[in-house]
């Protein structure tokens, strides 16, 4: 194995976690739905979302390549004001977020296992329990490391038997003969029902921006697991392959349930259980039976790791966040690597506080896991600005040196994702007051 091939290989692995996170509810749940309801008519916000957010996630890594510091760092040099501001957005959002990827996980847990089948409606809150007990066991254990190899694995069958699906629903034809309406203006206007659910679309479409924070510390970890720096290069490569095999697959879940549901008396259920056994359908229909047992096992494999991404990167964002605001000279001499301790006291804490959280919203308010899943992802979109705005100017600032400053193109496409994130929270927030 070559010299540049081995380098490569040790920057890999914060892409991909990036992409396993990202391909949770935002393409199994959100994209499918879109897809069932409008057809091609919110295909357009795909690519939107997917477009104009490259940039501020981009960023994330680019920053901790540069720097060898986390992007939370940076918020703290720009002004403690802002690393508070972060605080609040995340302490705001983390218990909806880890409840709305717990929802969704508990289901296909539930549906490949049978939970609920044994023990009626009871069931789903003993597989959600279950399910978080193992996510916090696996982290406080420091077993992530394990899970990361098994990630690219489950990430890959997954990646490569919706392209398949794809390929032969697209094959097959549509279920019904209606036209497709390949650009739905209706839902650009606030007072239209599909508005709300256009926001909540593009919110989690790949991921909530302010999941960049994570990507550059799992960039850090990375050095440290490694002990390797990698070349701005290296890293970027990393990040494009993530970024961009999320990017193919929220376009196909929207082809699956555009071309199977759409138009037809199906509808996608609300609760947890219905709906992945919903989703797992949709791959039967045109597969065929053989490939229930391996789709069942890959979609909950997945959401498994994206689920447990969440109480890890919250749990990290958190632990270093406090570090900052409690201890702001000693923290700045972190070296990378000792920042990222996840055996530390604030970690740890952060964990089960996540975890009673998320479950106490999913036990009282989950029953509908559309609305739960709805609210979430809006909550997302109307904090993007905020944290895209500071991502934009950390890297175009003195800290980073001249030649890991995003190019042009690369500035302009940050500039475009402003106007775009921000013209759409200020009309969903101007819609929604009184």
């Amino acid at each position: 194995m070559s010299q540049r091939l081995s380098n490569l290989l040790k920057s890999l692995g914060p892409g991909i976690l990036l992409a396993s996170t990202c391909i949770g509810v935002s393409h199994l749940v959100q994209s499918t739905r879109a897809g069932a309801v409008y057809g091609f008519g919110l295909l357009w916000a795909v690519f939107a979302a997917n477009l104009f957010k490259y940039p501020f996630f981009e960023f994330g890594s680019r920053y901790a390549n540069a720097t060898g510091e986390s992007i939370i760092d940076g918020y703290r040099r720009t002004g403690k004001w802002m690393l508070w501001l972060y605080f609040v957005l995340t302490l705001a959002s983390m218990f909806f977020v880890a409840a709305a990827v717990g929802a969704v996980t508990a289901g296909f847990m539930d549906n490949l296992f049978g939970v609920s089948a044994l023990l009626g409606s009871r069931g789903i809150w003993l597989t959600t329990g279950i399910l978080f007990s193992i996510c916090i066991v696996i982290l406080l254990a420091g077993k992530y490391k394990a899970l990361d190899s098994l990630i690219k694995i489950i990430g890959t069958v997954l990646l490569i038997s919706t392209v398949l699906a794809v390929v032969l629903t697209l094959n097959k034809g549509p279920a019904t003969q209606e036209p497709f309406n390949w650009l739905n203006t209706a839902v650009l206007n606030p007072g239209n029902m599909g508005f709300p659910f256009l926001i909540a679309l593009m919110g989690w479409m790949p991921s909530a921006i302010d999941l960049s924070a994570w990507n550059s510390l799992w960039t850090l970890e990375r050095i440290k697991q490694t002990g390797y720096r990698p070349k701005l290069s290296e890293t970027l490569f990393d990040f494009n392959f993530g970024y961009i095999a999320s990017a193919v697959l929220g376009p196909c879940f929207l082809i699956l349930g555009a071309f199977l549901i759409y138009g037809t008396d199906k509808v996608m259920p609300h609760g947890s259980g219905d709906f992945a056994n919903a989703i797992i359908g949709l791959y039967t229909e045109t597969m065929g039976e053989w490939s229930y047992l391996l789709i069942a096992a890959s979609a909950f494999s997945i959401m498994f790791g994206t689920c447990i991404a969440i109480f890890d990167g919250y749990s990290r964002v958190m632990e270093r966040t406090l570090k900052l605001l409690n201890n702001w000279p000693q923290a700045k001499q972190d070296k990378p690597g000792e920042i990222l301790d996840s055996n530390s006291r604030t970690y740890n804490v952060t964990l089960l506080v996540i975890g009673f959280g998320a479950f106490a919203i999913i036990y009282f308010f989950g029953k509908s896991l559309k609305n739960l899943v709805d609210l979430s992802t809006t909550i997302s979109f109307l904090i993007a600005p905020v944290i895209a705005f500071v991502n934009f100017k950390l890297v175009s600032g003195k800290l980073m040196p001249g030649h890991a400053k995003p190019p042009k193109w690369l500035h302009w496409l940050a500039v475009a994702g402003l106007v775009f994130l921000t013209s759409f929270a200020i009309i969903f927030i101007w819609w929604k007051l009184p």
